[in-house]
């Protein structure tokens, strides 16, 4: 076959694959960034404090440390292609748990049902992240990260209205009017609540299990992650253990304070509009204006990297960027203050796409135990939105002050960017 057939070939073929891959990042956004209008809604239907309604992230996210490892195990017996069908089919399970969920008003079965859909996320984003990144050139994996980054929050951005349309479009009415009930008729009146997630969900359920299975008969090479790393991963030799790659060790802890943030700017920010005293009516787009200045991030990075912008530097600028904005958030008020929480999406938006690379160069055999271990980081998105929940509860400042708790983790991703990506240990 002449070679202009075969490049032509393989072209065609990382085409359709990155296709097939952002297909599964929309999917990926639209369960994920849910979160935020189901953690208002959850609160008024189960009638939660700000702490017990950010158990809404907790569930979700914490799922990623503790299968991620057990996701990589999985992985390796099933492939990248079976076990991308295996994650959808997982997710299926946890949005039918919502039925028996919302028809018993049980707060306990919703997480449960959160945990479940964030089990089968991170076998999908075990397998698709690191197949995004050796797809192709190491120097460009952070903007084709950014291309599924598009899918992921264009999604994201979708999601939340869709379902504020089912579950809280008569959010302002139905809380005022609450007020007004006796307890019998309160009782009533979030049981019917409760129910309107049913036929959201169940739609779900039904997309997941047709994409579950119409994955597994795709062209969808299965990939062997070493055999398709690059020359440079091979220069080394490898070395004795995962924990010998320090900058793999930074970049994971880099990534739990970079999901935190995030999570925390997308799934907060409807609840903290509420406390300003903006209605329920305006506030529930207000996660959605987040993942649209992501999404205008992510387009920013494909424009940029690498033609006029390193990986590194990028990562970088959005550390300050997460500084000034978290800064400004705190000390300013009102609807100022909401929009600099919003804008923290287009700070955060090129952080997850540059620390990939960054932390998988150079791992050879370790790649897929390293991706397991930036997967795990995801825990940050359960850990630090429970540490904004309990200060929002207990400061008299109120949840605008609370917001002072991401500028450690903007500070660790700065030096990340700075020094700590480039960490050598030969031991």
């Amino acid at each position: 076959m002449p070679v202009t057939s075969v490049v032509s070939s393989r072209r065609s073929s990382t085409a359709v694959a990155i296709t097939i891959i952002g297909v599964l990042f929309f999917i990926f956004g639209f369960v994920t960034w849910l979160n935020g209008i189901l953690i208002p809604y959850l609160q008024i239907a189960c009638e939660l404090t700000n702490f017990q309604a950010l158990f809404v992230a907790f569930a979700f996210y914490i799922s990623y440390f503790v299968t991620a490892l057990p996701s990589a195990w999985v992985l390796e017996k099933t492939g990248f292609k079976n076990g991308m069908t295996l994650g959808l089919l997982v997710m299926a399970v946890g949005t039918l748990l919502f039925v028996p969920a919302a028809l018993s008003r049980t707060y306990g079965l919703f997480l449960t049902g959160l945990f479940v859909m964030g089990t089968g996320l991170s076998i999908l984003q075990t397998a698709a992240n690191p197949y995004v990144t050796i797809l192709g050139p190491r120097e460009s994996a952070a903007r084709r990260i950014s291309i599924m980054g598009i899918c992921n929050k264009l999604a994201g951005a979708i999601a939340p209205l869709i379902l504020a349309y089912f579950i809280l479009n008569d959010g302002d009415a139905f809380v005022e009017n609450l007020a007004s009930l006796s307890e019998s008729a309160r009782q009533v009146a979030l049981d019917g609540l409760a129910r309107r997630v049913i036929n959201p969900y169940l739609v779900m359920t039904l997309v997941l299990v047709v994409l579950g299975i119409g994955i597994r008969f795709t062209s969808l090479p299965d990939i062997n992650a070493e055999d398709d790393l690059d020359q440079e991963q091979h220069i080394e030799a490898p070395r004795r253990n995962i924990f010998a790659y320090p900058h793999l060790i930074f970049g994971v802890i880099a990534m739990f304070f970079y999901v935190g943030a995030e999570v925390v700017a997308g799934d907060t920010i409807i609840r903290y509009g509420i406390s300003l005293g903006i209605n329920i009516s305006v506030a529930k787009a207000f996660t959605s204006y987040t993942l649209v200045s992501m999404l205008a991030g992510y387009i920013l990075g494909i424009m940029l990297i690498p033609r006029y912008l390193s990986q590194r530097m990028a990562l970088l600028f959005s550390a300050i960027l997460g500084l000034l904005f978290t800064l400004a958030a705190v000390f300013t008020s009102g609807l100022t203050s909401v929009f600099f929480i919003a804008i923290l999406g287009f700070a955060n938006a090129l952080v997850w796409p540059a620390i990939w690379p960054l932390a998988l160069h150079n791992l050879g055999p370790y790649i897929k135990i390293g991706s397991a271990m930036l997967i795990m980081a995801i825990a940050g998105g359960a850990v630090l939105p429970l540490i904004w929940g309990w200060l929002s509860d207990h400061l008299p400042t109120a949840p605008q002050f609370a917001y002072l708790m991401l500028l450690p983790g903007y500070l660790i991703i700065l030096y990340y960017a700075a020094k700590g990506y480039k960490l050598k240990n030969h031991v």
